[in-house]
C-alpha cells in the first residue's frame, strides 16, 4: 500500500474539477475516474476527497473535520481527567 501524500491545492483542484464536469458523465464515479486519470491521482483517493467535500459542505451525512478534531480533543481531556482521578483516589 502506498502512502503517497498529495498537496492540499491538488486535492481542492481535483474535487472542483469533478464537481464541475460531473454533469458531462453518466455517473459521479465516471467523472472521478476521468479526473483521476488526467491528474495522475488514485481513483479511490479522489473518491474519498469528493465524499469528504460533500460532508464538509453538509451535502452528505457524516462527521466534519472540525467535529472530528473536537471529539479527539475531548477524548484526550477525558483520559487526562481519569488519570488525575486515579492519582487522587490513590493518594486518599
Amino acid at each position: 500500500m502506498s502512502t503517497k501524500r498529495y498537496p492540499a491545492e491538488l486535492k481542492e483542484r481535483a474535487v472542483r474539477m469533478v464537481l464541475e464536469c460531473e454533469k458531462d458523465y453518466d455517473s459521479r464515479y465516471q467523472a472521478i475516474r476521468a479526473v483521476a486519470n488526467k491528474l495522475s491521482v488514485g481513483t479511490e483517493s479522489l473518491r474519498l476527497w469528493v465524499k469528504n467535500a460533500d460532508v464538509e459542505a453538509a451535502k452528505a451525512p457524516g462527521v466534519t473535520a472540525a467535529e472530528s478534531a473536537r471529539v479527539k480533543e475531548l477524548e484526550r481531556e477525558v483520559r487526562e481527567l481519569r488519570r488525575a482521578n486515579e492519582i487522587l483516589k490513590a493518594a486518599a
